[in-house]
C-alpha cells in the first residue's frame, strides 16, 4: 500500500505534534519543592519543579505525537473529517 502523502510531510506533521504535545504534557507529574516536602534553594521560584525529568516528558510527547500523527494520516487518507465539516456557522452551515 502506498503512503497517502509524502514521508517528509508526515515527518513535518509529527514534529509539529511533538512540540505541541511536549508543551501540553509539561505540567503533568511535576511537583514543586513544597509539594514534595523538600527544602527550597534561596532565591528559587515557588513554582520551580523539584525533580524535572525531560526524558520522561520527551517519551510521553513522542508517544502522543505518534498517535496523533497516525490519526491525522488516516484522516487524510480516508477523509473522515474535511474542512467543510469544521464550519459551524455561516454560509453552508
Amino acid at each position: 500500500m502506498a503512503l497517502p502523502m509524502q514521508w517528509t510531510s508526515i515527518l513535518a506533521i509529527y514534529a509539529l505534534f511533538w512540540v505541541v504535545s511536549a508543551f501540553v504534557l509539561l505540567p503533568f507529574g511535576v511537583q514543586t519543592h513544597d509539594e514534595a516536602g523538600i527544602e527550597k534553594v534561596p532565591g528559587q521560584a515557588d513554582s520551580a519543579p523539584a525533580d524535572f525529568r525531560p526524558g520522561t516528558v520527551a517519551k510521553r510527547a513522542s508517544l502522543l505525537a505518534a498517535v496523533l500523527t497516525f490519526l491525522y494520516v488516516l484522516n487524510y487518507a480516508y477523509g473522515w473529517i474535511e474542512a467543510e465539516d469544521l464550519i459551524l456557522w455561516g454560509p453552508g452551515a
